[in-house]
């Protein structure tokens, strides 16, 4: 159980937080694809916060707390790589553009930096070297600036890293380049999917798209040891997890909280705020300035 919140966003920045006592009952990338529900987790004090099931599912998962009431929904496509082919035959799915462009961006880091590498962590040494030069990456990415979703760096998932390493269910990986590590890429291992938990990079290279070229060099690594079923890009739609997944499923978060006054409250703001930004990221989209707005938030 844990300490979670009602958060209200303006893109990528969060302007509050209302915390509130939640368990959590997440859906493995499995569980979607295998059309079944894990175990329901008994109600926080709060409620319960439903993390990426299956939208088809949602009535269900409601069932298993009558009386509560439901909030925050989000609907997206989660995204996922197939797995069970050659990286060959992964990279012959995009577009002949965006095969150049993505062989471009490679060529470009590789010019400008004077070269780079990647180094691979998995054993428990490995992995303590891999956050020893990832968390001061994490704490500079807007992520962890402005929504608290960077690396975490306390001791409890310190922990939980280093026994996930111990028990082989940990890969990561660092882009190197000028001497330095400028990007990080986090994939704990959940039966036989890849969770992608954590991908981030020095925001001074920014220009030079080191993300995607970390990501495409993993995943030419990951798919040579024909080990893994899946790539679970997990919760939330986005433009590069579209970009790399091969599929999609539809899914839904949302939270189911006590019927007390407090908290009908709490989803009336929250369903009010968001009706409020969807109406003005519509307007801004039809401005032309939604790109403007989006880079402003995230400075």
């Amino acid at each position: 159980m844990a300490g979670l919140a009602i958060d209200f966003t303006l893109g990528s920045r969060r302007l509050l937080s209302v915390p509130r006592n939640l368990s959590t009952w997440g859906f493995s990338l499995e569980d979607v694809l295998a059309g079944v529900l894990p175990d329901a987790p008994a109600s926080g004090r709060d409620g319960v916060r439903v993390l990426s099931a299956p939208t088809g599912s949602i009535a269900a998962v409601m069932a298993h707390y009558p009386g509560f009431i439901a909030g925050g929904r989000q609907d997206y496509h989660r995204h996922y790589i197939d797995m069970a082919q050659s990286y060959a035959a992964y990279v012959e799915q995009f577009s002949g553009k965006t095969r150049s462009t993505l062989r471009r961006k490679a060529r470009k880091l590789k010019d400008v930096t004077g070269g780079y590498s990647l180094t691979e962590h998995r054993t428990p040494a490995e992995i303590e070297a891999f956050l020893a030069a990832a968390l001061p990456l994490s704490a500079r990415t807007y992520q962890a600036r402005l929504l608290d979703a960077g690396l975490p760096e306390d001791a409890a998932s310190r922990r939980a890293i280093l026994e996930a390493a111990e028990d082989g269910q940990m890969r990561a990986f660092l882009l190197h380049a000028g001497g330095a590590a400028i990007a990080y890429l986090s994939l704990p291992v959940s039966g036989q999917t890849l969770v992608y938990a954590h991908l981030g990079y020095d925001p001074a290279f920014a220009r030079l798209s080191p993300g995607t070229v970390l990501q495409m060099d993993a995943l030419e690594r990951l798919f040579a040891e024909e080990h893994y079923r899946w790539f679970d890009f997990t919760e939330g739609d986005g433009a590069h997890k579209a970009l790399f997944g091969t599929h999609s499923a539809a899914c839904s978060s949302l939270v189911l909280l006590e019927p007390t006054l407090t908290n009908r409250t709490l989803l009336g703001a929250r369903a009010g705020f968001d009706s409020g930004v969807s109406q003005a990221k519509a307007l801004a989209q039809r401005s032309g300035a939604l790109g403007r707005i989006r880079a402003l938030l995230r400075a």
